[in-house]
């Protein structure tokens, strides 16, 4: 019921986000095109012909060629992992040294893909100086708990579960209104206050007009939820059967095995009536 007030179903998942160097969390929320052109825009630059095209390392205009903009080159091995050596010529800034000149807010081009995240907000977006623009690509991964990550980070190297809060991180920057999320084990490999986080960006994306849907064993998500459908009696193969529906509350009164983890849950969340039974 209901499906027609759905215009797209978004799975977030932990599959990998890309195997190269060339994509990081800047390039795939989409804020490393404003960080360009906030570049472009200094004198500096306009006086040495620059665009916003020669601050991209995936682009020939102001890479460094010898690396081809990622940083290192790759030494092939015949029977072991292939070695990266740091560039000779760039020694790992990316960019030519032309483009590396031009400054911005003390701090270049290669300097920014350095920072991390919380710093990268400091920089572009402080209280004297909005730019909504920047805030609004780089809030949204700061919220999810991943604050910590440089700009410059190659998506090929981000855990699962980074790579699964990253991509929650971009669908709450974008309209959630009629938009159903399938999130698979959010929690998954998360420390209980990274959990947190996640569920902060769930209720935001619940309030901005979406739905979502997890699929999850952890008590803290599972007490978050609005509605729970338990499956069980078991696990693997003694499982799926639908055993239990409803409020937390509700499933923390039935005689599944998740209604009596719930039952044993953290104090605060038993109301008497659920704990006299």
């Amino acid at each position: 019921e209901g499906v027609g007030q759905l215009a797209r179903a978004v799975l977030v998942d932990q599959a990998p986000l890309g195997r190269t160097a060339r994509g990081n969390a800047a390039t795939y929320v989409k804020a490393w095109d404003r960080v360009r052109a906030r570049f472009a825009a200094e004198p500096e630059a306009a006086r040495r012909g620059l665009t916003p095209a020669h601050f991209s390392f995936n682009v020939a205009a102001g890479r460094c060629e010898e690396c081809a903009g990622e940083g290192y080159e790759t030494v092939e091995m015949q029977f072991l992992a292939d070695v990266q050596i740091l560039c000779a010529v760039c020694q790992g800034k990316r960019f030519k040294p032309e483009v590396l000149a031009v400054t911005h807010r003390n701090r270049s081009i290669a300097d920014v893909l350095a920072m991390t995240l919380e710093e990268a907000l400091l920089v572009f977006d402080p209280p004297s100086d909005r730019d909504y623009v920047v805030r609004r690509a780089l809030d949204p991964i700061e919220r999810v708990g991943l604050g910590y990550l440089t700009l410059g980070q190659p998506l090929s190297t981000l855990s699962g579960g980074e790579a699964q809060r990253l991509k929650l991180a971009r669908a709450l920057s974008e309209q959630a209104k009629g938009t159903l999320f399938v999130i698979d084990e959010p929690s998954a490999g998360l420390h209980a206050r990274d959990t947190a986080h996640v569920l902060r960006a769930l209720d935001s994306l619940v309030q901005e007009g979406a739905s979502v849907i997890v699929v999850e064993h952890d008590l803290d998500v599972i007490r978050a939820a609005d509605w729970v459908i338990d499956l069980g009696p078991g696990a693997g193969p003694q499982g799926g059967r639908v055993v239990a529906t409803g409020s937390p509350q509700d499933v923390a009164r039935a005689d599944t095995r998740t209604g009596e983890a719930l039952r044993g849950a953290a104090d605060g969340f038993m109301s008497p009536a659920l704990t006299t039974n």
